[in-house]
């Protein structure tokens, strides 16, 4: 089961009451910036991993400024869509909420995951590559500041590159099962307080472990996928 750990108490909690019960999970969005999209990111990133264990999910936005722009850039990266808050309306009821906020901004009643300021850098502008954006941010611990330059994006890209290289090779392989214990591995770090890092550092293990079947890895990486939304399958058919 999925633990969280609440930015207003430092407890660790469940992330949803009940296996068959309703968890919403509301965004925080004051306005569009790089904190915003980091926002919109771990929402995202936490709503795919409770439905991976089973739990019904409701996703929610909540902000009062640049609705549209935050939705256009929420598409773009890769965030699935959220209902706005205020159409919600009372219907939330007694139903587990958790909300995801930015460090120093709104602290609402319940259980909160706190996320840290990000930046870009100097003639960088966050929004030119969605898919980088995205693994870059990923790719820093969500307590910590991120600041994503050109560097960043640059090595966010290379691995994106390779890796669905990798997974279009891999796939043209005889299909394996996700070894069981890779499988443990992967659901132990997102259900350890959503550790995408730990995520991360699985699946360079399994690039890279030679006793692994081609079949196995392409399976890992497509299970692995539902969680970081990356579209690691997108090359899939592409030419050698």
């Amino acid at each position: 089961m999925l633990r969280l750990i609440d930015a207003r108490t430092g407890e660790t909690v469940d992330a949803s009451l009940t296996r068959r019960g309703l968890t919403c999970v509301e965004a925080h969005v004051p306005a569009l910036d790089p904190t915003a999209l980091r926002v919109l990111l771990v929402a995202d990133v936490l709503v795919r991993a409770l439905e991976l264990g089973g739990t019904p999910v409701w996703g929610l936005l909540s902000g009062e400024r640049d609705r549209a722009e935050i939705r256009a850039a929420a598409v773009a990266l890769g965030v699935r869509p959220f209902e706005d808050r205020h159409d919600a309306g009372a219907g939330l009821g007694e139903r587990q909420v958790i909300h995801v906020v930015g460090e120093g901004g709104v602290n609402p009643d319940g259980v909160c995951v706190a996320v840290a300021p990000a930046s870009d850098g100097p003639g960088t502008p966050i929004g030119d590559d969605p898919a980088a954006l995205r693994l870059a941010l990923l790719s820093r611990r969500r307590g910590h500041p991120a600041r994503v330059d050109t560097q960043a994006l640059d090595e966010a890209r290379d691995t994106l590159a390779r890796w669905r290289r990798a997974v279009a090779d891999w796939a043209r392989r005889p299909s394996r099962p996700v070894p069981e214990e890779v499988r443990g591995q992967l659901r132990a770090a997102w259900e350890d307080d959503l550790d995408v890092l730990a995520v991360l550092r699985v699946l360079r293990h399994v690039e890279g472990d030679p006793d692994l079947p081609d079949g196995a890895r392409f399976e890992t990486y497509a299970y692995a996928d539902r969680l970081l939304g990356l579209e690691l399958t997108r090359d899939l058919g592409a030419p050698a």
